[in-house]
């Protein structure tokens, strides 16, 4: 198995995942947390994958070590955490491990095509329990799962030894848009009316009249 010169970084930490759907956007509220509370070495990397997809391919090959936080549909109780470590990772199945897309199992393919997988991979997902709501915001199952993820992730690094140092209580770090941060996300989410979160209502006319009701 091939791997990165000494100049990548050898460990690559990868939320991913979509802040506007509701628990979609556990992957990359864990790793905004992780970024805020821990300083790491140099060797790694916190990325905020969103979306991306396979433009994600490159980080994840040019690194030895790739630990994902995601959301996964296990069919199980919402909120459960699940890790899956190296064989446990699916490259490619019929049924889609990530729930927002499936280009991650596509990415992980190609990077073994290319002879390039990490030697070490592991996911730590969570069985969602809110989906469909745009623009919301983690639902309590999800939420309170939130801390132990990052805890997981912290001793997922430690055993490969890179492990964080707790910031200090006031450092004001963020990996992601500050007006993307958890607590400004919340409470400047427009009503239902101001956002439309039904659609447009001239095509949904069923939803027009329950606000006026």
């Amino acid at each position: 198995m091939s791997h990165p010169g000494p100049a990548a970084p050898s460990v690559l930490v990868l939320g991913i995942g979509n802040l506007l759907w509701a628990d979609e956007g556990f992957g990359v509220r864990c790793v905004e947390a992780l970024h805020q509370g821990h300083a790491f070495p140099p060797e790694v990397q916190l990325v905020d994958g969103g979306t991306q997809g396979l433009y994600l391919l490159e980080p994840v090959c040019s690194s030895r070590n790739v630990l994902v936080l995601d959301c996964i549909d296990f069919g199980l109780e919402p909120g459960t955490l699940r890790i899956f470590r190296d064989d446990e990772v699916p490259v490619w199945s019929d049924t889609k491990m990530s729930l927002h897309q499936a280009t991650f199992q596509e990415l992980l393919s190609l990077a073994r095509l290319r002879d390039r997988f990490p030697e070490r991979i592991t996911v730590i997902g969570v069985q969602p329990a809110v989906m469909d709501d745009l623009g919301g915001s983690l639902s309590e199952p999800v939420r309170e799962r939130l801390d132990e993820a990052v805890a997981l992730a912290l001793a997922e690094l430690s055993a490969w030894g890179v492990p964080g140092t707790p910031r200090a209580a006031s450092a004001d770090e963020a990996l992601s848009p500050r007006a993307l941060a958890l607590p400004k996300y919340e409470t400047q989410r427009p009503s239902a009316a101001e956002a439309c979160r039904y659609g447009d209502a001239r095509f949904f006319p069923s939803a027009t009249q329950s606000e006026a009701a």
